[in-house]
Formats: C-alpha cells, sequence, structure tokens
C-alpha cells in the first residue's frame, strides 16, 4: 500500500464493515481522506436487525444508496402491537407522526443491506478488505495515531499506522474490550432466539410489512416481513428463561412460540429456512464513546434491546456524526476537542432518549398506553416520531414526550401495588444468568 504522508498508511482505518463502518468509510472517503475499512467476514453473510426506521431514509439520500435500498426493502408503513392483556391489535402509523415527510420505512434482508453499504464504501474510495480480523490495536502517544495489526484469511499477517481509528465492530466491541471498558447495562438485560420462516401469514394491502410487536409473559416477539417472502421471527426474553431450555434450540424456539397464541396463529402452516440462533447478555454498555485518536460506533458503544428497531438507524447516525468529528479532528486539529466533545453528546442522545422507554416497555402501565394511545398534548405524535427515529436535529416533540413521561408516572401512582409489584419483578428478570447454554444440543 501507497503510504501518505508522515508514515502514515491512511488517515482513518475503520474496524467493521456493517452498517456503522460502512457508512462512516463511505462519507470520510467522500471528504477526501484516506479511509481503510477491515471487515473479518466476506459480503453477503446474514445479520440479524432487518427493521429500519423513517428516519433511515434521509440517511440513505446523503450516501447515494436511496434507489439501491428501494429495489431490496419490503415497504413498512407501520408497527403493530399485540398484547394478550388486552382484546384488540394496535397499530401505528408513521404518516400520523409529528413530521409527515417520512410516512415508512424498509424491512430488509441484512445480507443485502450490509453490501450495499459497504459496496457503495468502496464506490466512494475507501480500501475495502474483507475476510481480514484485527486483532491488535496499539495506541501511540503524541498525536502518533494507532497502529493496527490484522490476519488475512489466507494467514497473512498486515499492519496499518492511521492517524484515526473508528470501531464500528458491533458486538465485538473489539475496544471497548481492549481497554475493559464495556459493562453490562445494569438497568436491562435481555436474550434472544430467531429464525426465518417461509409462508407465514401477512396482513393484506398496505399492511403487508408492517413489523408486529406480540408481548408474551417471557418478554416480547417481532414478526418483520421480509420482500422474497420470508419473514424474521424471534423472541427477545429475559435471561432466566433461556436457562430453563431443554432439547434443541431449535424444539426450545417453537416451544417458545406456542406460548403465544396470536404469533402461533400466523405461523401455522409455516416452513423454518434458516437454523434457530441465540444470543445472551444482550445489553451492554461502554463507559466512553471516544478517544483523542478514535470513536466508538453504534453497536461497539452499546446495545439495549431491539423493540423500537433502533439500532440501525443508530449505527448509522452515529456514523454521520463520528465522520463530522473526525474530518474536523484531521483538518483542523485545534478544533478536536470540540468536534469530539460534540460527538459525544451526540453518540449517548440517540440510546438515552430510547432507553427510558425500552426499559418500561414490558410494563403494565406503558403497555396500556401503547394499546389505549391519545394525542392529548400531541403526545401521540411525539411517541410515533420517536418510533420512526426522528430525535435528532431540531424535531419540536420533546415537550410533548415529557408530559407522556409525565402521564406515565401519575398512573404509576395511582395504580401503586401494581407499580410496586411490577418493579419488583422487573429487578428479578434482569438479573444476570451464568451459563445460558446457547450451544445446541
Amino acid at each position: 500500500m501507497q503510504q501518505t504522508t508522515d508514515g502514515f498508511d491512511c488517515d482513518v482505518l475503520v474496524i467493521g464493515g456493517g452498517p456503522a463502518g460502512s457508512t462512516a468509510a463511505a462519507m470520510l472517503a467522500g471528504q477526501g481522506h484516506a479511509v481503510v475499512l477491515l471487515e473479518k467476514a466476506h459480503h453477503p453473510r446474514f445479520h440479524i436487525g432487518e427493521s429500519l426506521l423513517p428516519a433511515n431514509l434521509p440517511l440513505f439520500e446523503r450516501l447515494g444508496v436511496a434507489d439501491e435500498m428501494r429495489a431490496i426493502g419490503m415497504v413498512k408503513r407501520g408497527a403493530e402491537f399485540v398484547s394478550p392483556w388486552h382484546e384488540h391489535r394496535q397499530v401505528f402509523q408513521f404518516a400520523d407522526a409529528w413530521d409527515k415527510s417520512m410516512p415508512f420505512a424498509y424491512q430488509v434482508k441484512r445480507a443485502d443491506f450490509d453490501h450495499v453499504l459497504i459496496r457503495n464504501a468502496a464506490r466512494r474510495g475507501a480500501e475495502v478488505i474483507e475476510g481480514c480480523k484485527v486483532h491488535a490495536v496499539d495506541f501511540l502517544p503524541d498525536g502518533g495515531g494507532a497502529e493496527i495489526r490484522a490476519a488475512h484469511d489466507d494467514g497473512r499477517e498486515q499492519q496499518w499506522r492511521a492517524r484515526f481509528v473508528v470501531d464500528a465492530s458491533g458486538r465485538d466491541t473489539f475496544i471497548a474490550n481492549k481497554l475493559k471498558a464495556k459493562h453490562r447495562n445494569p438497568d436491562h438485560n435481555s436474550s434472544a432466539i430467531y429464525a426465518h420462516f417461509a409462508g407465514a401469514r401477512r396482513h393484506d394491502g398496505d399492511a403487508e410489512g408492517n413489523i408486529t410487536i406480540f408481548w408474551f409473559e417471557h418478554g416480547w416477539f417481532w414478526f418483520i416481513p421480509l420482500r422474497d417472502g420470508v419473514t424474521s421471527v424471534g423472541a427477545t426474553v429475559w435471561p432466566y428463561y433461556l436457562k430453563q431450555r431443554r432439547g434443541t434450540m431449535a424444539e426450545f424456539f417453537m416451544e417458545t412460540i406456542a406460548l403465544c397464541p396470536a404469533l402461533a396463529e400466523r405461523l401455522a402452516g409455516a416452513e423454518r429456512v434458516t437454523e434457530v440462533e441465540a444470543t445472551g447478555n444482550f445489553s451492554y454498555v461502554t463507559d466512553h464513546t471516544h478517544g483523542d485518536n478514535y470513536v466508538l460506533l453504534g453497536d461497539a458503544f452499546a446495545f439495549i434491546d431491539p423493540v423500537f428497531s433502533s439500532g440501525v438507524m443508530l449505527a448509522m447516525q452515529s456514523a454521520m456524526i463520528g465522520a463530522e468529528a473526525i474530518d474536523t479532528s484531521l483538518r483542523q486539529p485545534a478544533r478536536r476537542a470540540q468536534a469530539l466533545a460534540r460527538f459525544d453528546k451526540l453518540m449517548r442522545h440517540g440510546p438515552k432518549e430510547f432507553a427510558w422507554f425500552i426499559y418500561r416497555i414490558t410494563s403494565p402501565t406503558m403497555r396500556e398506553l401503547f394499546m389505549g394511545p391519545r394525542n392529548l398534548l400531541r403526545m401521540q405524535e411525539a411517541l410515533l416520531s420517536l418510533l420512526a427515529g426522528d430525535i435528532f436535529g431540531k424535531t419540536p416533540i420533546w415537550p410533548s414526550l415529557y408530559a407522556f413521561k409525565v402521564l406515565y408516572y401519575t398512573i404509576c401512582l395511582f395504580r401503586l401495588p401494581r407499580t410496586i409489584a411490577a418493579w419488583r419483578r422487573r429487578r428479578i428478570n434482569i438479573r444476570p444468568v451464568d451459563g445460558l447454554g446457547l450451544e445446541d444440543r
């Protein structure tokens, strides 16, 4: 590789070619920086997290991939919530949100979606190297950047010296693990089991692509229709429940589905077409977002719970603001601290705003508010904007969301015995459990 000035091999080295890494690489390469992106796998490859938000759409436009996303996506116009404690189902339409300009999102196969993004990064000038796993990053003093060592699939070792490092390694959380900065989230804890099905019953017309969330006793299910007739189905459960597994993971998954009759009905006659996968310790956070010459993006910083499909949007948004901070740091070193402080503030903003709702989504009070929404003080419009991912920029939703939270606490106070019982139950539910037995047998 031809070196850049001052002995650096590249300006920015990106670890990971998922949505965050590919977006950051594309943006920085487009700004004229020498970018190397290292991805341990080969695209296309399977990944969970297929449901996007309307707030992804303007990001696709900025990246120049809107047409490609339209070609691979199933249009999602809303989200449906189904509760065994209520007789009706509740549908929220994105067109009813505060901002009417983003009335839909997409459901996508992540293999196709991530492939589009990483190819776009290469098209915009980043050097993309797949099948290359980073195993060491050493940060150098006095603005010396970092030395990165990685191994190719064929066993070759290679080293780069970069001015800046982007950790977009997802749940591998490479730098957070290296610095022992990753911690279990004390406020939330969940595990997930999932697979794809063919022949699942979908809704008719414009509602065909809607995501459905099914509450059940041990957590909640997702039902995500994809473009080619396949549907992604998964259960996000409390760790104690996964610990109860007997038999194979596939048998346990079908037993879990049977506990939710409304979902089982929509899967009657459907055929499972992928292996059942599982992941534990779903919720974690890193104690910082950046250093002098690196940033943590997306899941490499934190992950909470996928109930609001916020993961890909937050990953791509973090990449956008991360690219701005890196560009400023490299071009105007005197403004580095200011740029990284702004990055830190925005990076924490998204998870924080979603977390308040995620931590309470299984509480009886929150279920009641979701299943019986009212637009008093434009609360419903503000909540829909949150579900759409419209939480950055000059969105006017905050006073109405504050009013929603006041209403929530007021109801909790008036039903104090139920609130206390639900709080105690949740403290038990989120306790960490060792030896979940995720390996199949």
